[in-house]
């Protein structure tokens, strides 16, 4: 398959008139632990699909369950590694790029933890999958963050760190790096400046409103960065359909904070 593929497939990810991508992941369940909120999953992954996100991220048994009646919706990218409730630091294969090409995946994605004692294997590994990705023409994604031992807690979320984990992901080959976010979009410029690879951030757990992560998506857009992968913010949520019609105000309609709590307050009324 040749680079033609990739971009092919690259235009299906990402959103075709902003080049953004606002993804959601239901990955969560093998590396955090099955949550309620997520079951039943065919239920959850309906009421995301409906909102139209640009991607959706999960593993290769939900794939084969969830994902097919949606494939006119959104694209589809397989998560071919996982970390787990006991082993938070450490992503290890579960499926290669050979199975997401016979799935239909539109792209596929790795985690890595750079920082750590295991940092070797994690990046050989994510050398190697980069390289299978290329060589089958899908866009490679990494989900890169500066977590491992040797770097203390109070400083994980330094720019510097956060910047040497996407510039590590664009030497090995990576289109797309999602990273956490640095608190402020003036760090976060920085990080999007160190690295010719686009940048995403990871939703994570930020606040208790959904006026917090509209501010950040809102934010980390401002600073350069092409979107954001959100997990929890979505589904943890009574009406996710509306938080991703939300999001996408954000994202792709360039909407302020205000104007995207304002919608959202809209179309939660009339779902109600």
């Amino acid at each position: 398959m040749t680079v033609l593929g990739k971009e092919i497939r690259m235009k299906r990810l990402l959103n075709n008139e902003t080049g953004k991508l606002l993804g959601v992941a239901v990955d969560q369940a093998v590396a955090r632990g099955v949550f309620e909120q997520l079951m039943p999953i065919e239920r959850k992954v309906n009421e995301i699909a409906a909102g139209g996100p640009d991607s959706i991220t999960m593993h290769k048994g939900l794939a084969e369950t969830c994902f097919k009646e949606h494939a006119d919706q959104t694209s589809f990218i397989l998560k071919c590694s996982t970390f787990s409730p006991w082993q938070p630091n450490f992503d290890t294969w579960v499926t290669d790029v050979e199975e997401a090409a016979q799935l239909g995946a539109d792209a596929v994605s790795m985690g890595c933890i750079v920082g750590g004692d295991d940092q070797p294997e994690q990046l050989r590994n994510l050398g190697l999958i980069s390289g299978q990705a290329f060589k089958y023409g899908l866009p490679m994604i990494a989900h890169i963050y500066p977590r491992g031992n040797q770097i203390p807690k109070e400083e994980q979320g330094d720019w510097k760190h956060v910047a040497y984990a996407v510039r590590t992901g664009a030497e090995l080959g990576v289109d797309i790096v999602k990273t956490k976010y640095t608190g402020d979009p003036e760090s976060f410029a920085k990080v999007v400046a160190s690295s010719p690879a686009k940048v995403v951030v990871a939703g994570g757990n930020i606040g208790e409103e959904a006026r917090d992560y509209f501010q950040m998506a809102r934010d980390v857009i401002d600073a350069g960065g092409i979107g954001i992968t959100f997990g929890r913010f979505v589904w943890n949520t009574e009406d996710p359909t509306s938080i991703v019609k939300a999001l996408k105000f954000v994202i792709h309609g360039n909407a302020s904070v205000n104007e995207a709590v304002e919608y959202y307050e809209e179309l939660t009324k009339v779902n109600r």
